[in-house]
């Protein structure tokens, strides 16, 4: 063996970031590089500590409190913050960041402190086992905070953060966004509009050992189906004077839907059912229902989701959905509501910002990281402001089990992607603003 090929294996093996080094990175990058791998473990505690305070959705003291242990973080690094209520809507307040610069691409940086897991949940605590970190909110999306948060002291203590334009957004309400979204999503839409790109932090995806971002995500319709029908004895179902009651018109509907909706890049689901009279859901999904077996139910609801990758298809799947409820079975009436946010679309300019992506990434040594199949992501923040800029998403820590308990991330893999964030976030910044 050569003395530089003895050299080479050496630096491979005890200074890995030197040989990412040699692949393209210039002394100022590698000195980022370093300066995240030394920070690794001070991330880890903070990823522990926010982990353990619940920040359901519906929990806005412990959205705003998550919130306040990131404002000092924040701060620290030269962003001035501002909270904005959103307790029009029914939800927690957002936190925004800002850090005002004349030089490079104006960016904005998104993420989200709610999770799904409510304080009624049992999955609560940060649990760490060797490398995987096992918590509600792990993965979607407290370890993107991190990834994101990680970035920025790295690229603070490298000096190239000086004269830049970062906004970070953190919103309390994106496993539920507050209604109407026009009004919880102002203020966000605003802030893209007058950025060059936006960066989500969701988390990033690895399949069969190979690494995907987030150039386009299906949008989120959420439906409400309603039945109306003449309650009474059940000895007189299907009679003139009763009709076939509730429960059978909606399962008539919802077994046609399952039929006959499907098409590609198109999910539908249904989450939630009830049957029977004084039917009550709250907006945490908590439900209830009164009912007996010799009484023909009067009404039923069921509440689900429509996930497609553009407007066009939406429109199509809205009126064959329609068309089945308008079809009712004797003496009952029902009646579909939807509720829309938007799809990410695929465009050149988030291709563009993959490959930049994928810049940085060779320049650490790494493989070639594709985009996602959208089918494998559903609708997330990014899909309201897709439409005024570039976007790219799945930047966040890597992991699995996402929205379930048992929900981890893998502590060994999130300093590769802080370094991808912080290299691509650096090389945006050194570019001109149109």
């Amino acid at each position: 063996m050569s003395t530089t090929a003895l050299r080479l294996l050496l630096l491979a093996t005890f200074f890995p970031w030197a040989i990412s080094n040699a692949q393209g990175l210039s002394e100022l990058e590698a000195q980022i590089v370093r300066s995240i791998d030394e920070e690794a473990g001070a991330a880890t505690s903070l990823f522990e500590r926010i982990v353990n305070i619940n920040s359901g959705t519906f929990n806005a003291s412990g959205v705003a409190e998550v919130g306040r242990v990131l404002e000092p973080e924040l701060h620290a690094l030269g962003f001035t913050t501002e909270w904005l209520s959103m307790d029009t809507v029914g939800r927690g307040p957002s936190l925004v960041a800002r850090r005002q610069g004349s030089r490079g691409k104006r960016l904005l940086l998104i993420g989200h402190i709610d999770t799904v897991f409510e304080t009624s949940s049992p999955f609560q605590r940060f649990v760490r086992t060797g490398n995987i970190a096992i918590g509600p909110g792990t993965g979607d999306m407290k370890g993107g905070l991190i990834v994101m948060l990680s970035a920025l002291k790295a690229l603070k203590s490298a000096g190239a953060m000086d004269d830049a334009t970062i906004t970070v957004f953190l919103t309390g309400d994106e496993e539920s966004v507050g209604e109407p979204w026009e009004i919880s999503r102002k203020a966000l839409i605003g802030t893209a509009k007058a950025s060059d790109a936006v960066l989500s932090f969701e988390p990033g995806m690895t399949q069969e050992g190979k690494d995907y971002a987030t150039t386009a995500r299906r949008g989120f319709t959420r439906w409400e189906l309603r039945v109306q029908a003449k309650p009474g004895h059940s000895g007189l179902i299907f009679s003139d004077a009763i009709g076939d009651g509730a429960v059978f018109e909606i399962s008539r509907i919802l077994s046609l839907f399952h039929d006959s909706l499907r098409e590609p890049h198109m999910t539908y689901n249904v989450g939630l059912i009830l049957g029977g009279s004084n039917i009550r859901v709250q907006a945490n999904g908590d439900a209830s229902v009164a009912g007996k077996a010799n009484v023909v139910p009067g009404e039923a609801l069921a509440i689900g989701d429509i996930r497609v990758l553009t407007s066009e298809q939406l429109a199509r799947v809205k009126a064959n959905m329609q068309a089945i409820v308008t079809k009712g079975l004797p003496a009952t009436k029902a009646e579909i509501t939807f509720e829309d946010s938007p799809p990410m679309s695929a465009t050149p300019g988030n291709a563009a910002l993959l490959e930049k992506l994928n810049e940085a990434n060779r320049a650490l040594g790494g493989l070639e990281i594709e985009a996602l199949d959208p089918m494998l992501r559903g609708a997330g923040d990014v899909s309201f402001v897709a439409p005024f800029t570039n976007v790219l998403d799945g930047l966040g820590a890597p992991g699995s089990g996402f929205h379930a308990p048992g929900e981890s991330v893998d502590l060994s893999r999130m300093p590769l992607q802080t370094k991808r964030a912080a290299l691509l976030i650096y090389r945006l910044l050194k570019e001109s603003s149109p």
